[in-house]
């Protein structure tokens, strides 16, 4: 068990029991395949797999870009003198979810948010009104 744990880990855990079989058989330990994965199993471990690069900004376009008012000085001396915002996805079993962010940099608190199954302009207008009513 040690060892079939071991070599898990040793792969960054990503051996499933297949690779972690052929690992333990090349080190000359008598042992069968459906043995270590029996033992993974037992131990809940499993092959985490890597999830392939996806690109989700797309910079060579010919739309209007917003001056760049903070010029990356992200500090501010008062509340609500500077918001900064960032949109990410989250994905769930029901596909992706978008989320909009609004910090006020004086105090690094979320002063607005919004959540949408979409990326569209109401996900940031959400946010901003929350922001804007806080």
């Amino acid at each position: 068990m040690t060892l079939v744990r071991t070599t898990y880990y040793e792969s960054e855990r990503i051996y499933g029991s297949p690779r972690v079989y052929r690992a333990i058989k090349a080190a000359k330990v008598p042992c069968s395949r459906a043995h270590v994965a029996r033992i993974m199993q037992q131990e809940h471990i499993w092959a985490v797999h890597k999830r392939k690069f996806r690109v989700t900004t797309d910079s060579e376009h010919a739309l209007p870009v917003a001056e760049n008012l903070l010029a990356r000085d992200f500090t501010a001396t008062r509340p609500n003198e500077k918001w900064a915002s960032d949109i990410t996805y989250i994905r769930t079993k029901e596909g992706w979810l978008y989320l909009a962010v609004i910090i006020d940099l004086f105090s690094r608190k979320i002063v607005g948010w919004s959540m949408k199954s979409d990326m569209k302009t109401l996900l940031l207008l959400e946010a901003l009104a929350m922001a804007v009513r806080a």
